[in-house]
């Protein structure tokens, strides 16, 4: 049988009172109904007496019922309180929390995040050219002309797909929703533009980087006319149309074969570049490049792009370069696309496909994204737009900024203080959960915990690890050392200035108290993770109550028995003695009758008369 808590004590003896009190009342029913009354009250006098014997220990087994599970509940509320506490751990225990940087770029067009594996330090970024998705137009239709049935081709970037156009799709439109719809996609989106001179098919790259060019093409009549070829080429930086960009030698190569051009100074201007390019023939080495100067109202570029439509990229490399003024940024053209319309339609090129294009400390860079992870470790970078300068020599360059990475200890003191919150938070649990008001009621007094030797030994092992702070070499280095005092009822305080001014100044002081192996946080951790475990002390103590429990569920279901036994049991005899008493007044009234009572003679002394 369980032990009966104080509790149950008290809770029994207030139903031995009352079940006396009912005993009295039963007592007095059998010498009423002894003295004349007609009959006795069974069911009460059955309840008094079946609660006579069982109801104390029925209120025992009830009350230590609900002291188990108010127990129970108890560890759950102290096991909630752990696992908030390790939750805030996490970061601190595996160093994450004070290996946090922030980024901070001096110019615009670039953010950065930092991350695991920053270094503190500062690079100078220059962005040149963001990355751009492809975006290209058909020449003018009819809104609703059929355009032609069969098979269209569609790739983007090497991947492919087929796509049937038929009599019920084969206007602009059409097209356009069979190629969104098509379940092999490559990576393209298509849409119908109408202006003033027609319906254009427009088709998007929904992916940046110089290598997801769109081609297509169709053998069947009507739709080859939508043949388009796209290719990577090089675009330079912008020059004023006349400037000279001094002497040199300049080496294309595309796709396996190269030419050699020479600069001299009477071709070294864009235009004369480009003449220059193009003049050569496959003869005499052209592996099929050609040139063409664009000019804008920021200036003229040269850009070089595949006369076959060769996905194969251009290089082209400088040597011998004199009086440059110019010519040696050849070397380093931005790859972005070009386009060739091989059917009927003359396709534009409204945005060209092209990489992110930027240096590190000098280091050219270049991403298919406008966010690169790898340049700098640990560091994510994202382009949004090109900053971009003129040099001394007259070349479009991007301009450089500073990017600052930095221990960011605002958040690694957001780490730390809420760590102490949460740890304050639980030690105000355990202290309501193991307390006693001696102002509360008799059974109420006393915390569900109180006294508990699970509750002791967690509150014990949390209280040293936070006390006894961490080795260093020969000495120890405590909480209080960045700001953190530990107060008389086991609770922390911080002081923010003092817990600032250890980050900034000692960081190592804080990456020794807060290391992954032997640190607060670590030690903290691993002993809520041994608690809280599979067949750890708290699920023991949990299962040791829960099988009181059922040792209890037992002992009530066999009271439960024993008591419909005795009331039927005593409901059958004093039925019969009711009965028994019934009829012996019967007989007593029957005797009066015949022989008279005190005050009346009976029906024999009548007849004598």
């Amino acid at each position: 049988m369980s032990t009966v808590s104080t509790a149950s004590s008290t809770t029994a003896t207030a139903t031995t009172a009352s079940t006396n009190a009912a005993l009295q009342q039963a007592a007095q029913s059998i010498i009423s109904g002894s003295t004349g009354n007609t009959s006795l009250d069974v069911s009460s006098l059955v309840t008094a007496l079946v609660n006579s014997k069982t109801a104390g220990q029925l209120a025992a087994l009830t009350a230590q019922t609900t002291a188990d599970n108010t127990k129970i509940s108890a560890i759950g509320t102290l096991k909630s309180a752990l696992s908030a506490l390790q939750a805030t751990l996490t970061n601190l225990a595996n160093g994450t929390a004070l290996s946090s940087y922030t980024a901070t770029a001096s110019g615009s067009g670039l953010t950065a995040t930092a991350g695991v594996g920053a270094v503190a330090g500062s690079y100078a970024i220059s962005v040149s050219q963001i990355a751009q998705a492809q975006t290209i137009s058909s020449g003018a239709f009819a809104a609703t002309a059929a355009i032609g049935t069969g098979t269209l081709n569609v790739s983007v970037g090497g991947q492919s797909m087929s796509v049937n156009i038929d009599s019920t799709n084969n206007t602009l439109s059409g097209i356009a929703s069979a190629i969104n719809s098509a379940t092999n996609n490559p990576g393209v989106s298509a849409t119908v533009v109408t202006g003033t001179d027609g319906a254009h098919l427009v088709l998007r790259s929904t992916s940046t980087g110089a290598a997801n060019t769109i081609s297509v093409s169709s053998s069947s009549t009507g739709l080859s006319s939508l043949g388009v070829t796209s290719s990577p080429s090089l675009t330079s930086g912008t020059f004023s149309t006349s400037q000279q960009l001094g002497t040199g030698t300049l080496t294309i190569a595309l796709g396996g074969s190269s030419m050699s051009v020479d600069v001299t100074s009477s071709n070294n201007t864009l235009s004369g570049i480009a003449d220059a390019i193009n003049s050569a023939s496959a003869v005499s080495g052209n592996p099929g490049v050609t040139a063409k100067v664009v000019t804008t109202s920021s200036g003229s570029q040269l850009v070089l792009s595949s006369t076959n439509g060769s996905s194969s990229a251009i290089s082209v490399t400088t040597s011998g370069v004199a009086n440059d003024a110019g010519l040696s940024s050849l070397g380093s053209m931005a790859t972005t696309s070009s386009i060739n319309s091989t059917g009927g339609s003359t396709w534009t090129q409204a945005q060209s496909a092209q990489d992110a294009l930027f240096t590190v400390d000098g280091t050219a860079v270049s991403s298919s994204t406008n966010s690169s992870s790898t340049a700098i470790a640990g560091v994510t970078l994202n382009l949004t737009a090109a900053a971009l300068g003129t040099t001394s020599s007259g070349v479009t360059t991007g301009n450089s900024q500073t990017l600052t990475i930095a221990s960011d200890t605002t958040s690694q003191a957001t780490a730390i203080t809420n760590f102490v919150s949460i740890y304050n938070t639980l030690v105000t649990t355990m202290g309501s959960l193991t307390s006693f008001d001696g102002t509360q009621a008799q059974g109420s007094q006393a915390g569900p915990l109180l006294g508990d030797s699970m509750t002791n030994t967690i509150e014990n092992t949390l209280a040293s690890i936070v006390s006894g702070g961490v080795k260093s070499g020969n000495s120890s280095l405590s909480l209080s050392s960045i700001g953190i005092t530990l107060n008389a009822d086991g609770s922390l305080t911080a002081d923010n200035t003092a817990l600032t001014t250890a980050l900034t100044n000692s960081p190592s002081t804080v990456a020794t108290l807060f290391n992954s192996t032997t640190g607060i946080a670590a030690k903290l951790n691993n002993s809520i993770t041994g608690f809280t475990a599979t067949g750890g002390i708290m699920d023991s103590e949990t299962t040791a109550i829960n099988a009181d429990l059922t040792s209890v569920a037992a002992q009530q279901t066999t009271l439960s028995n024993y008591t419909a036994q005795l009331t039927s049991q005593y409901q059958a005899q004093f039925t019969a003695l009711n009965t028994l008493m019934a009829t012996m007044n019967n007989n007593s009234q029957y005797l009066t009758q015949l022989f008279g009572g005190t005050n009346s003679a009976g029906a024999m002394a009548t007849n004598k008369s």
